[in-house]
């Protein structure tokens, strides 16, 4: 089964704060445990957004992806690139203050492997708001031209963390459709960073992708989950429709507390069975693992 987690913040770990493999939610091999099969690193700009040396901070988490390729696990340009029964990542941004100093610097990260990127994180900057202060102001002109350049070299458009007015701007002023790495359902768990039902449908008709986020505090109003409530937020997308675009977005190595009995990829197969327990087939189960993903990045070439 290709397994895929569409995002992580294991490359902060290594790169900026210090950690060890041996320290981190994700490893290698907790990856061959787990069988994921693609495996997405952040390079995120940290909390000071613009103001901050986002490029050092991305520079030094790029670098640290090369602890996995030591360990034997290779990057790839292309979800569709991974094997099946070998773990692999792509990379991603999360935040995307690198591009603020020219439309030139989308090219660069792109040609450097990026195959995602969320034009803010929890701060504001040059391209647009987050969640966290609005949800009124949006993507700028500068962040609107981002985008489309970001999607003219095929790198997806991530809506998590971004505000409702800078969601509902990808869809009038862009020209793909966009995905979330890691986000939520507001109808389960009323949280500014989870999506609304009318946002999800908006993914769906327009076939976007929705990786659902591990972090209990985006599950569950009193910050407690386990694996039946992450499979019942994944349940709630596909009842809207989406069984076709929905699947993992982990937020490892970027969250301070785990779902109970998913504390790391080697017990991502906790998942699939609360997903069995709620009556999913097999051949959903595999489109919500991975196949809907290999799908998304195919419509958005």
């Amino acid at each position: 089964m290709y397994i895929a987690d569409t995002h992580s913040d294991t490359l902060f770990s290594l790169g900026v704060a210090g950690r060890t493999l041996a320290q981190t939610d994700i490893t290698p091999d907790r990856l061959r445990a787990g069988g994921v099969t693609l495996q997405t690193f952040a390079l995120w700009s940290g909390p000071k957004g613009p103001d901050g040396d986002y490029a050092a901070i991305a520079e030094a988490e790029y670098a640290a992806r090369q602890q996995f390729i030591d360990a034997g696990i290779p990057q790839v340009d292309d979800p569709a690139q991974a094997r099946d029964g070998q773990p692999h990542f792509m990379l991603s941004l999360e935040g995307c203050e690198v591009f603020q100093d020219g439309l030139d610097k989308v090219a660069l990260w792109r040609e450097r492997g990026v195959r995602m990127g969320a034009p803010v994180w929890n701060n504001e900057n040059e391209l647009g708001t987050p969640a966290k202060k609005n949800p009124t102001d949006g993507l700028t002109d500068y962040g609107v031209k981002v985008v489309k350049e970001m999607q003219r070299l095929g790198m997806a458009v991530d809506v998590s963390h971004l505000n409702e007015k800078g969601f509902y701007d990808l869809f009038m002023k862009g020209d793909k459709a966009p995905m979330a790495s890691h986000s939520c359902c507001r109808a389960l768990c009323n949280h500014f960073r989870n999506l609304t039902d009318d946002q999800i449908r908006l993914m769906i008709r327009e076939g976007g992708f929705i990786g659902v986020n591990f972090y209990p505090a985006f599950l569950s109003a009193d910050k407690k989950a386990d694996s039946a409530l992450l499979a019942r937020h994944i349940d709630h997308i596909c009842q809207l429709g989406g069984e076709r675009i929905v699947g993992f977005g982990s937020d490892f190595d970027g969250i301070e507390i785990c779902p109970e009995d998913v504390a790391h990829p080697g017990q991502i197969g906790q998942i699939i069975r609360a997903l069995q327990q709620l009556g999913y087939p097999d051949a959903a189960i595999e489109r919500i693992a991975g196949q809907n993903l290999l799908d998304y990045y195919a419509r958005i070439k």
